[in-house]
């Protein structure tokens, strides 16, 4: 479809009048922006049953907070794989040792392939708490990973989707 000029639509979901607002002021930059009070509104004006990933935003939570709906569920390439037994990475007939938080974050993230997970979410899961600070524990972790995975020339990565979190994604 050449030509066609491509425009983008946000969707933002907030249940109270004040983070209608809120989420006005944010989105004010956006081509189109659509805000309901729901997940369902959300579809009915699409006309759809079941949609992409939806992350919902609090517009008065701290940056970073947003919560993912699942996603489309992709499979991880074939073999790539986690040993928890072991605590390994595995791709093809190469493995590399993982260490217990590098193997927790994976785990979250191969589980789920193309799912975005969080920041909150992650650091729940690995680190059993809400604190995100400025979340450079999760990177360097992530960073860490990323690195193993280059090094297994795996054919998956890891993807920052910016302000909210990561996915497991084919390279």
């Amino acid at each position: 479809m050449q030509g066609i000029p491509v425009a983008s639509l946000v969707i933002g979901i907030a249940s109270a009048p004040a983070e209608r607002r809120q989420l006005a002021r944010l989105l004010g930059g956006s081509d189109a922006f659509l805000i309901v009070s729901n997940v369902d509104q959300a579809r009915e004006f699409l006309g759809v049953v079941e949609m992409a990933p939806v992350a919902e935003v609090s517009p008065t939570a701290p940056s970073g907070t947003a919560e993912a709906a699942p996603g489309p569920q992709t499979s991880p390439p074939p073999d790539l794989a986690v040993d928890s037994d072991r605590r390994v990475l595995r791709w093809r007939d190469r493995e590399i040792d993982l260490t217990r938080l590098e193997h927790d974050v994976l785990l979250c993230l191969v589980d789920a392939p193309g799912q975005v997970w969080t920041y909150e979410r992650l650091h729940l899961q690995v680190w059993g708490n809400r604190h995100l600070g400025r979340g450079s524990d999760m990177h360097s972790v992530v960073r860490r990973v990323r690195r193993k995975l280059a090094g297994l020339n795996a054919a998956a990565t890891i993807h920052a989707v910016r302000g909210v979190g990561f996915r497991l994604a084919p390279v």
